[in-house]
């Protein structure tokens, strides 16, 4: 069974940064690509960045693209989510998900990650 528990949501005043981190139970870090995404209230689930089971591709959607920055740490079992020069929109829950589709291209659909945590609140303020 594949357990993923996200951290380090919080409250944060617009321009502020917070590091999210996620921690997988068993070593699929090493093996599949990992997704962050995000939900706001009233919103469907959105894609926000993800990163290959190799951890040399990101990708990134373009809302957060030069102020996210997604990593992994395989000796840690941990994927991280850098998040600088917050807005008031970054406001949702986020989630940490595995895609177990080994070898595959980094995908941005909700539905090709097999995968979630519990989620994490992050809420910026103006």
């Amino acid at each position: 069974q594949v357990q993923l528990v996200e951290s380090g949501g919080g409250l944060v005043q617009a321009g502020g940064s917070l590091r999210l981190s996620c921690a997988a139970s068993e070593v699929i870090i090493r093996n599949y690509n990992m997704g962050w995404f995000r939900q706001a209230p009233g919103k469907e689930r959105a894609f926000v960045a993800a990163i290959s089971w190799t951890g040399v591709t990101t990708y990134y959607a373009d809302s957060v693209k030069g102020r996210f920055t997604i990593s992994v740490d395989n000796a840690k079992k941990m994927v991280h989510l850098q998040m600088n020069s917050l807005k008031p929109e970054d406001t949702a829950v986020y989630y940490c998900a595995a895609d177990l589709a080994m070898g595959t291209a980094i995908r941005v659909d909700q539905y090709d990650y097999d995968y979630w945590g519990q989620g994490t609140q992050v809420t910026v303020s103006s």
